[in-house]
C-alpha cells in the first residue's frame, strides 16, 4: 500500500491517497460490513472505518428496535443506522462532518435507502428541534482532540451527562453505543433512567456495551451478555443482584466451565455459580466445575482431569489456558516443550488446595 502512495495516479480527476482509501476502505468492508462490497460505495477516510459498529453488532441491535421514527444523532458511516432503521418507516441521520454526510447520503441512493440527511452540530439540531422520535441513537466520539481514547462519559462527544435530560424529552427510548472498557457500575451512578445494559461480543471478543435509557424504567436494570457467532446461549440478569450471590468451592470434579469474556465483562463471578448450580474452584479463579454436565452454559465447558506436571510429555500438542497461574501459555510451552494447537487442552489454575493442571479426557 506504501508503495502504491509513490505512484502517479492514473486518472486526472482523482488523487493516488482517494484510490488507497477505497483499497482500504474495501479490505475493511470485507471483515466488517460486506453489505458495502457493490460497484458505487464510496468509503471514508481510515478513522470512520474504525469507528463504525461491524454488520454483526448492527445486526443484533436491529432486531432489538422498532417504531415509527427513528433517528441516529451521531451517524459517521451510518452501518449502525442502516441496520437499525429497518423497522422504522421514518429515518433520520445527523453528522457535523459535510463530506462523510454527503458520502453516506450517496451509499444509501446507491443500496436503494431512504432517510433524511441533516448537516448540523448535534448541540445545534437539539436546540432547533421540535420532534419526538421512538428511538433515539448515540455512537459518541471515543477520542479528544488529540486522537486519543477516552473513556468517562464526560469526555466524549457529545457528553451524555449534559444533553441526557434533553434526549429523554424527545423520546421514549435513547440507544447509546459504548466502549468495550466502560465500567458498568460508574454507568449506572451517572446515567438517569438506565433500564437495559447489553454486553456485546462476537467470538468472545467484547466489542461494545450498550445501554437503554428509558421513561418508562421500573429501577430494575435487565442486563443481556451477548457472545455472537458461538452456540452460547444469552444470559441475562438484574444488574445489582451479584452482591447478594455467593459462591461454594471445590476441588475439579469432572466438568470444568471456563465463562466467557461478556460474563467476565459483567463481573458476575458468584451469580454465575449460583445460576447455574456450579462450584468455583478459588476465590480469584474465574473457573468453575461440576460433576454432572449442565447445558446452556455461557462459555467452555470441558471433561477433564487433574494430572502432575511430570505427567506431561515433551512435544506434545496442547491447547493451553493460564487462569490465576504464575506462569503465561508462552512459558508454560517453553517450561514443559509443549506444541500449540491441536484437539486437548491443558489448565493451568488454582484451587483452595493450590496450585493445579488439569487435561481435557
Amino acid at each position: 500500500m506504501h508503495s502504491l502512495l509513490l505512484k502517479k495516479s492514473p486518472f486526472t480527476d482523482v488523487s493516488i491517497q482517494e484510490i488507497v482509501q477505497q483499497i482500504k476502505g474495501k479490505q475493511v468492508a470485507q471483515k466488517k460490513f460486506p453489505f458495502l462490497l457493490k460497484d458505487g460505495i464510496v468509503f471514508p477516510p481510515q478513522l470512520s472505518l474504525e469507528q463504525s459498529s461491524s454488520d454483526k453488532t448492527a445486526f443484533y441491535k436491529s432486531n432489538i428496535l422498532k417504531g415509527k421514527k427513528f433517528i441516529d444523532l451521531t451517524s459517521g458511516f451510518g452501518i449502525d443506522a442502516f441496520y437499525l432503521s429497518k423497522n422504522f418507516e421514518d429515518v433520520t441521520l445527523v453528522e457535523q462532518n459535510t463530506e462523510l454526510l454527503n458520502l453516506v447520503e450517496h451509499n444509501w441512493n446507491v443500496l436503494h435507502k431512504k432517510a433524511r440527511f441533516i448537516n448540523q452540530k448535534l448541540e445545534d439540531f437539539l436546540n432547533e428541534n421540535t420532534e419526538n422520535f421512538d428511538v433515539i441513537y448515540l455512537d459518541p466520539a471515543r477520542r479528544d482532540l488529540n486522537r486519543n481514547k477516552v473513556f468517562l462519559l464526560e469526555h466524549l462527544s457529545p457528553n451524555i451527562l449534559d444533553i441526557q435530560d434533553k434526549l429523554l424529552s424527545l423520546s421514549k427510548q435513547v440507544v447509546v453505543k459504548l466502549s468495550p472498557l466502560i465500567d458498568l457500575k460508574y454507568l449506572t451512578s451517572v446515567l438517569k433512567n438506565v433500564a437495559r445494559i447489553d454486553i456485546i461480543a462476537v467470538k468472545n471478543d467484547v466489542k461494545e456495551v450498550v445501554v437503554f435509557l428509558s421513561k418508562e424504567n421500573s429501577q430494575h436494570i435487565k442486563c443481556h451478555c451477548i457472545n455472537l457467532e458461538s452456540e452460547e446461549s444469552d444470559l441475562i440478569f438484574e444488574f445489582g443482584s451479584e452482591e447478594n450471590a455467593h459462591s461454594e468451592f471445590s476441588e475439579p470434579e469432572k466438568f470444568i466451565y471456563i465463562p466467557n469474556n461478556t460474563i467476565l465483562k459483567a463481573g458476575i463471578f458468584n451469580l454465575i455459580s449460583k445460576k447455574f448450580n456450579l462450584k468455583k474452584l478459588h476465590p480469584n479463579t474465574h473457573i468453575y466445575t461440576s460433576e454432572n454436565k449442565i447445558n446452556n452454559f455461557p462459555g467452555r465447558v470441558f471433561e477433564m482431569e487433574v494430572i502432575d506436571g511430570k505427567e506431561i510429555k515433551k512435544k506434545s500438542q496442547f491447547n493451553i489456558i493460564s487462569k490465576n497461574y504464575p506462569l503465561k501459555p508462552e512459558e508454560i510451552k517453553k517450561k514443559y516443550g509443549l506444541k500449540d494447537g491441536g484437539n486437548d487442552y491443558l489448565i493451568f489454575t488454582q484451587s483452595k488446595k493450590g496450585k493445579i493442571i488439569l487435561k481435557s479426557v
